[in-house]
């Protein structure tokens, strides 16, 4: 029977060896089956250059061995130990001020420092030669979050490089950076340097490519751990996602370097808009990985960060949050961390043994979940299909963050967050702008502001396909430069429209009734027919939303921040989606020979919803559909209909 991974980060450095022996044995109690060893290990495997003490962690890894625990083996470079630091002070992080940050946090470190990443290569060979033929290893976790960024002398010298490699000569990126703009014009490499603090504002582009070449060099220091561990082993290899503003990683890219995408996540907020989130980045996560596995390697156990304040997961959620990740594809379910941490920066996040120990709620929830997890092994490997995509570009959301717009309301994240949010209790995949869009009956592109190449969405609109744009999409493009004639310029012929000026607001009322936020425009025209319209301001009577007929598909746009706009869209384009009270999530997952229906209710209250087959923790028969009791779930077993031949 396949399995579904259970556990998350262990520390056991951080705790005297009895307390291994009581950690085991509460791992088995509480069904866990995978832990991530030597995440922040590094002083503790290397105490000073050249000098391994492994002996810790062969102990540890035989106790977790001999009781059929497996280890994700992670390389500790994410935190040098302070003798790197002392040794190395060049290869400490600078700041976009020009500060050059200290030893005594974990990622202080620069990825373009030679000796960091001699050293990195270093730990990660040892432990590659040590232990690739360990029993109980069944992947390799490389690094940590990568999303460190630094604008040291290192990092100007490689930025040069990347662009050197980007662009061939000066008079192209000259072209590309608008340097003609306030008189910045380069010439020669060197007197480019990275985006750092300046008298008023960066170059946008500027800051765009700083952004590429970070993905692009953090990459490149991952592949290189990764491949030195390939040489002594034929493990999976992996490293785990961050998701954040200040992450300068394009994910969908690399996700083609990994063996298995792996994520961290944790919601900001501590109402409804926590399983919203779950949602989208398992959706993410499923749609980064386009086919191959995927884990969820981190959530928090016990408390969601409002960044003000922990809210205290209720009884019951973290077990529903675990189960929207495996519902949208997940392999499994892990956690940071296992035992919670007596002191040290992190002494307060939550973990699945909290300070009081296992006689508590929330380790007998974990017991709870762990016993549920292998009566739903059998999804493994079955797929998530959707009808509806929304695109999603990091470049797009880069290019945003790096330009002084009109509005700094506007942004790309909340863009996506609100068109998912329309269809978060279903399965939603999130393509790229390039990929191949065939498979959908509706795409939504919210706030595409950078659009290198349009003609995937235009010759998927062309050939039948539906898409909703909304407003500042398609504006500038590879370059971040503005494409002139009227917005939205990559997509006007295509939505038959033309826009000739922004008009950012704090609220407008449409003649339908509903009301946009932040964001209008003086839209004419230009084939397109009007659905809805201004009714107030000085755009009273311009359209405000649109619907164009392209080829054989339909083409609506929304030029203002709307909550609700995409039910018209889906019911044109035949997306039948199920009558579910609001709060409750059903998500498919489907196989040969069986389809498995995720039922969850994030609600206080029953709810009936439609299932039919047998419900696999209780056995039960369903006919048609059940009740799902108040912060209930249940996963419903279909056999799938032979195909015609």
């Amino acid at each position: 029977m396949p399995e579904l991974w259970y556990g998350g980060d262990y520390n056991p450095e951080q705790w005297p060896p009895e307390v291994w022996a009581e950690d085991v044995a509460l791992m088995r109690e509480a069904g866990v089956n995978l832990v991530t060893v030597g995440v922040f290990a590094w002083s503790s495997l290397e105490p000073s250059p050249g000098r391994y003490e492994f002996g810790w962690l062969d102990e540890v890894l035989d106790l977790l061995h001999s009781n059929g625990i497996r280890v994700d083996l992670a390389t500790p470079t994410a935190s040098p130990p302070p003798w790197f630091s002392l040794a190395h002070p060049d290869a400490l992080p600078v700041r976009a001020d020009g500060v050059r940050l200290t030893h005594g946090s974990r990622d202080t470190y620069c990825a373009c420092a030679p000796a960091y990443r001699e050293a990195a290569a270093g730990i990660a060979r040892a432990l590659g030669e040590r232990y690739a033929g360990h029993p109980a290893l069944a992947m390799w976790h490389v690094h940590n979050e990568y999303g460190t960024v630094c604008y040291c002398s290192y990092a100007a010298a490689a930025f040069r490089r990347w662009l050197r490699e980007r662009y061939g000569d000066l008079d192209a990126l000259n072209a590309a950076w608008t340097t003609a703009f306030w008189g910045q014009g380069y010439g020669s490499w060197e007197e480019i340097e990275p985006p750092r603090a300046t008298q008023y504002l960066v170059n946008p582009t500027q800051a765009l490519d700083f952004r590429r070449f970070w993905s692009d060099e953090l990459l490149a220091a991952y592949c290189e751990q990764r491949d030195l561990l390939r040489e002594s082993s034929t493990l999976p290899v992996t490293t785990n996602f961050v998701f954040g503003a200040w992450v300068p990683v394009n994910h969908a890219r690399w996700a083609r370097e990994v063996d298995v995408v792996a994520i961290d996540h944790y919601p900001t907020v501590a109402g409804i808009g926590a399983e919203e989130q779950t949602a989208l980045g398992a959706d993410l996560a499923r749609s980064w990985a386009a086919g191959k596995p995927w884990l969820l390697m981190e959530q928090a156990g016990g408390g969601l960060n409002e960044g003000k304040r922990w809210h205290t997961k209720e009884p019951g959620r973290m077990t529903r949050h675990s189960l929207a990740h495996v519902a949208r594809g997940s392999q499994g379910v892990l956690f940071f961390q296992w035992r919670a941490s007596r002191g040290g920066s992190e002494m307060w996040h939550s973990a699945l043994v909290p300070h009081a120990g296992s006689e508590t709620r929330r380790f007998r929830e974990v017991t709870s979940l762990g016993a549920l997890l292998p009566r739903l092994a059998e999804v493994s490997g079955s797929a998530v299909t959707a009808e509806v995509a929304i695109l999603w570009d990091a470049e797009s959301w880069w290019a945003m963050q790096a330009t002084h717009l009109p509005s700094s309301e506007m942004d790309y994240l909340a863009a996506v967050q609100a068109a998912h949010r329309q269809l978060w209790t279903g399965a939603v995949d999130l393509p790229g702008p390039e990929a191949d869009l065939s498979a959908y009956k509706l795409v939504v592109i919210p706030s595409l502001y950078l659009v290198a190449d349009p003609e995937p969405i235009i010759g998927y609109v062309e050939g039948g396909g539906h898409v909703v744009v909304t407003c500042l999409s398609g504006i500038v493009d590879e370059n971040a430069q503005v494409r002139l004639g009227g917005y939205p310029g990559a997509f006007r012929e295509l939505l038959g429209i033309r826009v000739e000026e922004f008009h950012p607001v704090d609220e407008v009322l449409l003649e339908s009734g509903r009301r946009g936020r932040a964001w209008s425009e003086h839209l004419e025209l230009a084939g397109a027919e009007g659905v809805d319209h201004y009714a107030s301001g000085v755009l009273a009577g311009s359209p405000a939303v649109t619907r164009n007929q392209y080829g054989a598909g339909i083409a609506w746009y929304v030029s203002t921040q709307l909550d609700d706009y995409l039910a018209e869209p889906l019911r044109e384009a035949g997306v039948e989606r199920p009558d579910l009270p609001e709060g409750v999530e059903l998500v498919r997952r489907t196989g040969a020979d069986a389809s498995w229906t995720f039922l969850i209710n994030h609600t206080d209250a029953a709810a009936v919803v439609p299932a039919d087959g047998v419900e696999l923790v209780s056995g039960q028969e369903v006919a048609e559909s059940m009740e799902l009791p108040a912060g209930g779930w249940a996963v419903v077993r279909s056999p799938v209909a032979p195909s015609g031949g």
